[in-house]
């Protein structure tokens, strides 16, 4: 239990003093000293009455995430608006109950909110990993115009969702827009092996080996993130 309690809150101070733009080293001191570095970096970066409650709220949800669901329930009960749904909504989907969370995010929708970008967006991913591929397509349908939808894991999974559903070339087209180097580096191997499959080995090649090319220049965080993604790489092209 003190192991997780300990990963979150290095989690929280982390996230707070990349939010808040504190000095780079403090990232150092937070990852590397541990429960010591979180203990300075709050003494001496957050410690307010308010930002504690914060940080043991954060913390309580990380570790219980069913009781930030109840509370939001609560708030809904006591106050059904639309952001309080869709807080709602959001907790059902960090916690991967996609079918709640898709209940309340339609909720949400059903307002004078039905092109709202962000909780369309959320919906794409619940339907995605429920295999709902006529609904993710339905959904990207509606927001592939707004500008935040180009070059981003919404239009990946649209492009997916268009495989699924036969649309080869539309596929291509969305999956194409996130071969951005130095990043999306799981999606980009999906993407090749998915030109892979419609016999466009020199693509998936060139792909494979910006991965490759790119995994030899990450930090040591993201290698870690991503380390298995290019030894799939690698393994893929060793057989091309």
């Amino acid at each position: 239990m003190w192991y997780y309690l300990i990963i979150a809150l290095q989690g929280f101070c982390i996230y707070h003093a990349i939010k808040n733009r504190r000095p780079y080293y403090w990232i150092f001191i937070i990852f590397f000293l541990s429960l010591l570095g979180c203990i300075i970096y709050i003494i001496t970066q957050v410690y307010s009455k308010r930002d504690a409650e914060k940080i043991s709220s954060e913390i309580t949800n990380i570790i219980n995430p069913t009781k930030k669901i109840r509370d939001l329930e609560k708030q809904v009960e006591f106050s059904d608006t639309y952001q309080n749904r869709v807080n709602l909504a959001d907790a059902h989907l960090e916690n991967k109950d996609y079918q709640n969370a898709l209940k309340h995010y339609q909720n949400a929708l059903d307002g004078n909110f039905q092109n709202d970008f962000y909780v369309i967006k959320n919906m794409i991913e619940a339907y995605h990993h429920i295999e709902d591929y006529k609904s993710v397509v339905s959904y990207g349908e509606q927001i592939k115009s707004h500008p935040e939808f180009k070059k981003s894991r919404t239009q990946f999974l649209y492009g997916l969702a268009l495989e699924k559903e036969g649309e080869i070339a539309k596929a291509e087209e969305n999956l194409k827009a996130i071969d951005i180097r130095f990043s999306f580096y799981n999606e980009r191997l999906v993407y090749a092996n998915f030109l892979l499959n419609i016999n466009k080995k020199d693509e998936a090649k060139e792909i494979l080996e910006s991965l490759i090319s790119e995994g030899q220049h990450m930090t040591k965080p993201n290698k870690k993130l991503y380390g298995t993604t290019i030894s799939e790489a690698k393994k893929l092209l060793e057989v091309l």
